[in-house]
């Protein structure tokens, strides 16, 4: 497997990511220059989470945004598609569940809040997944989404998109297990919404009063949104 298309049929996003995730962590860091950590712990902040509430994070990977999570007290469960990728986790203390964002493994009103970081665009149907994530989260609940997005400065945009380009493949090929991979996920970036555009399709599916913050001029935008009543 080298690398999924646009398409995102499940299984071929699955497989890739199944082959980058052992070096994953590392080159997340690499490529965005260290941000990721700052980024994780702004997601936890946004979320206001306190002891003993229940947290989904989908899309989790290896489970390193669910340990951040969880220095809030909260109980918090990583799920993800790929096995591989929890897999390479396995170190990580937190409860981990093999599940599809389309259809999760969970039962209605579970959850206090829910989150995905940079995975809401690998899923076949998005909307689908928006919906889900309301469906396990009780009425009032939170949601937040970091997400790649629109740079909010004209030539920092300019220079970003440059550096998905060419940089970021060039890089991948020295640090990650499947650096094919990562071309699909500039291409991936490159094809997603801006902000606004997000935030309207969050409140068409399930979700209301969507707003964001900009994190690194745009690089990353953090919505967040709640369950009606």
């Amino acid at each position: 497997m080298a690398k999924a298309d646009l398409d995102k049929k499940p299984f071929d996003v699955a497989s890739m990511f199944d082959a980058v995730g052992e070096k994953y962590d590392l080159t997340n860091t690499i490529l965005s220059f260290g941000q990721d950590t700052r980024w994780r712990r702004r997601t936890r902040e946004r979320l206001g989470l306190k002891p003993g509430e229940k947290v989904l994070d989908l899309a989790a990977g290896t489970a390193v945004s669910t340990v951040e999570l969880a220095k809030s007290g909260a109980w918090c469960v990583a799920c993800d598609f790929s096995q591989g990728m929890l897999a390479a986790g396995r170190e990580r203390d937190v409860p981990k569940v093999c599940g599809d964002g389309m259809q999760l493994p969970f039962a209605d009103d579970t959850f206090d809040a829910v989150t995905i970081s940079y995975g809401l665009r690998n899923i076949h149907d998005h909307e689908a997944a928006l919906r889900e994530m309301a469906r396990v989260t009780r009425p009032g609940g939170r949601l937040a989404i970091a997400e790649f997005s629109t740079p909010v400065v004209p030539v920092f945009g300019t220079v970003y998109k440059e550096y998905l380009t060419r940089l970021l493949p060039r890089v991948a090929r020295v640090f990650s297990s499947n650096p094919d991979a990562y071309e699909y996920l500039a291409d991936s970036i490159r094809a997603w919404p801006g902000q606004e555009g997000l935030a309207r399709v969050i409140n068409a599916n399930g979700w209301e009063n969507a707003g964001w913050q900009n994190l690194t001029l745009g690089i990353v935008a953090l919505h967040s949104a709640t369950k009606p009543l």
